[in-house]
Formats: structure tokens, C-alpha cells, sequence
């Protein structure tokens, strides 16, 4: 028998009730066939009404207020800090001390003596300015003065050990380098908090997207079971039917119950992220809802591949870090080998008893090449082996460093290129699976033709709905993975996708 006539012949046995009924049923099958393609506009539609917290949101509080960011500023701070202090070495020192005896009407001594002492860059040199005054009946004769006092202006001068770069330099200048290596640490844990920020936001928008279908899910077996429940009173359909569309509402309200807990514990850690500008944790409103994703953006080019790797082999915080810390390391090399010379030290100063440049001054007491104190120090250990060590030490660090720093730049390289591929391949899996979805989409309106004809049963129609649900729920999973691993992708090369 033809399907025409079959149908036909029901209605030529419908009762006007059941006729009604029958109207009723095949209206909320049209609105089932009108929700399947629809389903995801429906989103779009709702999401407008409500709170839609975006990439850029989720940035802007992240990158700004969360305190592990702000915690990975003060490492800059921490680094420049440094370098104030060893800048403080080459600040002006002034000293002065004085002592005086007086016992049984005798002046025994009269001591003062003050310097000004300026350290030089250049050759590591120390400029002195002084004025001392040692009178009194027993004072030792080699630091006697005039009663009126000695100035002297004099300089300090290494000429082995010290003249190339000294402790100060050295200091100053690995001091220097650390503020490179703090700010690459900075920005690799700003990735590192990014990246787990967006992979929970994604796994968040996947949660929803569970939930708004699996909702969507229970309304619609919970409308067909009323249908079929009033049809089955009327003996227009067999009571087994009932019991099967009763036992569909029941099993997708179990299972919309399971995902609505999901969502609050993504949303919970979306929202770990999130502090106010006054250092305040900031929650998720119940209303808010991720971006509709379910879009894909065109995939990246091989060209975006090359110029994120060339990105990644330059400016990788971690490569910045190695190779800031090989820069650190050549300047202790410079300064181990000049600790193999012999420590000589010439010391000279032009002396006077001016006190000021206004006074008469006898011509043999004035400033002049007559009037000077020189001397010098010498000092070299016999076998260096202390020197030798430290320079063979830093020599193994330097060659453990360099290999540290291939092995890393191949294995950043590595696992750029293996985002991109996880990246093409859900693009592709992504194509197949939305193309899988229209065929389903059609075998269950086909489905639904056969089951307004009595060709088909109330169990392959659930099973067809059932089949759909998945399957956009795998989308909507696949879109979550290609979002995580485009950032993935960013979070490899070391740079943050604006």
C-alpha cells in the first residue's frame, strides 16, 4: 500500500478529537523539525538579552587586576631595585673622625681627619678629597701636621687587578642584565596565567553550550510525552509509548542536572581569575554567558606558522630568560679573569695647608708637584687556584647554559608546530562534523515524516533526537579544543593574541 493512501485511510478512521489531537502532535513535530537547523540562532537570540562576557572582558580584568599579574610586576621592580643598590656603590662617600687627649695640663694629641672619596668609572679609580690636622706633643711625626691642618687632593688608581672591571662594575653591570631576565620572567608568568584563563574560559562556554542544549533537549521530550500520553488515552497510541517518552524526559533531566553542576564549577573558575581594581574578588553573574563561538575564524596560514616561530625563537620569555642569564654569566667570566692579575694599587696625593683659595699661602706649603704623598700595594697568590676554579666553574655553567638554551629553542620550535597541527585538525574535524549534523538533521525530519505516516516508531525518533544532541554537543566540544588550542598555539610562541 502506497504512503498516500495509507494516510488517507487514517483519516478516514479519525474521530473529530483525535483528529484534533493528531493537528496538535504534528504541530510540535513542525516546531521540532523548525528548532534542529535553528538551534544555535536560538542561542545567538538569547545571549543578546543577557550578560555576554567576552575574551576581551575576561583580558582586561585578568591582564589588569589579578594579583598573580601584579605579583609578576614586582619582579621588575625587584630587578631595578637592584640595580639602585649597586649604583650605590658608586656614590660619594664623606668620613670624618676626631680624637683629642688632654691629661695633666698637657695637649698629648689633636687628631681630626676627614675625606671625601668620589669612585670613578673609568679604570676603576677613586677620587679623594681630604683634610687632616695631627698636632699635640705626642703625636706620631710621620702624621704630623701644621697647626693650620693639610689638605690633599689625591686619586687611587688599580693598574692589574681591578683596572678592566672590577666587584663594583661587576655588579652593576650583571645588576643591569637581571632586569631583562626579570621582565622575560614577568611576561612568562603573565602567559602562564593567561593561558590557564582562557582554557577555562573555553571549558566554561563548553559547559553552557551543554547545558543550553540538553535543556532545550528535555523541553522538547517533555512536550512529546504529553502529546503521546494524551493519544494513548484516547487509544490512539499503544501505553508502551507513554512509558517510553516518560522514560526520555527522565533520563535527559538526569543528565541536565549533572551539566547544570558543571556550569557552576567552570563559571567558579572563570571567576577565580577576576579582582577588582582594589583587590577584590570579582564573581560571575548568574546571567552571564561566554561569546557565541560556534564559528570557527579562518585557520592560520603557514605564513602565520613561520612568522609565530621566527616570534617564538626571538622573543621567548623562557629564551629571553637563558639568554639573559648567558649575558650575566660573560660579564662573571671578564670579571674571574681579571682576578688572575696581581692586585697593584698606586695611591699619590698633592698636598697643602690651604684650607681655602683666598688665603695667602706660602709658595713651598701650596698645592704643587713638591708637595705630595705616594705609595703603592702589591699582592698576588703563587698557584691561583681559587681564581683558576671559579673560572673553570663558570666555564661549565656557561657550556651548561648554551646546550640548556638549544635544547629549549628546539623544543619551543616543537611544540609550536604541534599546536598548529592540533589546530588544522580541528578545523577539519570541526568541517566534517558540521556537515555530519545537516545529514543528521535530515535523516531525522525524514524520521519524523515516517512517524506522522505510521511507518516509524517513538523510539527511533528519540534515538535520531538523542543522535543529534550529541553530535552538536561534540561541535560544540571541538570548537571549545580549537580555541584551546589556538591559545595553546600563542601560549608556545610566548606571546599573548590580542
Amino acid at each position: 500500500m502506497s504512503p498516500k493512501r495509507r494516510m488517507q485511510e487514517v483519516k478516514n478512521r479519525m474521530t473529530p478529537m483525535n483528529a484534533m489531537i493528531k493537528v496538535g502532535l504534528t504541530g510540535l513535530l513542525l516546531l521540532i523539525w523548525v528548532f534542529i537547523p535553528n538551534v544555535h540562532a536560538e542561542n545567538i537570540q538569547s545571549q543578546d538579552s543577557v550578560k555576554i562576557f567576552s575574551i576581551k572582558d575576561l583580558q582586561e580584568l585578568v591582564l589588569r587586576n589579578n594579583p598573580v599579574i601584579r605579583q609578576a610586576d614586582l619582579l621588575s621592580d625587584a630587578a631595578r631595585a637592584k640595580v639602585a643598590q649597586a649604583l650605590g656603590s658608586f656614590d660619594p662617600t664623606l668620613k670624618a673622625s676626631f680624637d683629642r687627649k688632654q691629661f695633666g695640663g698637657t695637649d698629648y694629641y689633636n687628631r681630626w681627619a676627614s675625606e671625601l672619596k668620589v669612585p670613578l668609572w673609568l679604570a676603576g679609580a677613586d677620587l679623594k678629597i681630604g683634610f687632616d690636622r695631627n698636632v699635640g706633643t705626642y703625636t706620631n711625626p710621620e702624621t704630623t701636621t701644621p697647626v693650620s691642618g693639610l689638605s690633599g687632593l689625591g686619586l687611587s688608581l688599580p693598574i692589574g687587578q681591578g683596572l678592566l672591571i672590577d666587584a663594583r662594575r661587576n655588579t652593576l653591570r650583571q645588576s643591569r642584565v637581571m632586569v631583562n631576565y626579570a621582565e622575560a620572567e614577568r611576561v612568562n608568568e603573565i602567559n602562564k596565567v593567561w593561558f590557564q584563563a582562557i582554557k577555562d574560559y573555553w571549558n566554561w562556554f563548553y559547559a553552557h553550550q551543554q547545558y543550553a542544549l540538553i535543556r532545550r533537549g528535555v523541553e522538547l521530550a517533555n512536550t512529546r510525552y504529553i502529546a503521546t500520553r494524551n493519544q494513548t488515552l484516547l487509544g490512539d497510541k499503544p501505553a508502551i509509548d507513554s512509558v517510553e517518552a516518560f522514560i526520555t524526559v527522565q533520563e535527559r533531566s538526569i543528565q541536565l542536572a549533572k551539566i547544570g553542576i558543571e556550569v557552576q564549577n567552570t563559571r567558579l573558575l572563570v571567576s577565580n581569575h577576576l579582582w577588582d581594581e582594589k583587590g577584590n574578588p570579582l564573581e560571575l553573574p548568574e546571567d552571564a554567558v561566554a561569546v557565541h563561538a560556534d564559528s570557527v575564524a579562518a585557520g592560520m596560514s603557514s605564513f602565520q606558522l613561520d612568522t609565530l616561530l621566527h616570534t617564538a625563537e626571538d622573543n621567548h620569555p623562557k629564551l629571553q630568560m637563558l639568554r639573559s642569564k648567558s649575558v650575566q654569566l660573560a660579564i662573571e667570566r671578564n670579571y674571574l679573569r681579571e682576578m688572575l692579575k696581581p692586585k697593584l694599587n698606586l695611591t699619590g696625593s698633592l698636598l697643602a695647608t690651604r684650607r681655602d683659595f683666598t688665603s695667602y699661602v706660602p709658595e713651598y706649603y701650596d698645592i704643587g708637584w713638591n708637595n705630595y704623598k705616594v705609595g703603592f700595594d702589591f699582592s698576588f697568590p703563587l698557584f691561583l687556584r681559587s681564581a683558576r676554579g671559579k673560572l673553570n666553574e663558570n666555564r661549565v655553567k656557561q657550556l651548561d647554559l648554551k646546550l640548556d638554551l638549544q635544547h629549549q629553542t628546539r623544543s619551543i620550535l616543537t611544540n609550536v608546530r604541534s599546536s598548529f597541527n592540533d589546530l588544522k585538525a580541528y578545523q577539519s574535524q570541526l568541517a566534517i562534523q558540521t556537515q555530519s549534523i545537516i545529514n543528521q538533521e535530515t535523516l531525522l525530519r525524514g524520521e519524523l515524516q515516517k512517524f506522522e505516516l505510521g511507518e516509524s516508531t517513538l523510539f527511533l525518533i528519540n534515538s535520531r533526537e538523542s543522535k543529534l544532541i550529541d553530535m552538536m554537543m561534540k561541535r560544540a566540544e571541538l570548537v571549545t579544543k580549537y580555541q584551546q588550542s589556538l591559545a595553546d598555539l600563542y601560549y608556545q610562541a610566548g606571546v599573548i593574541r590580542e
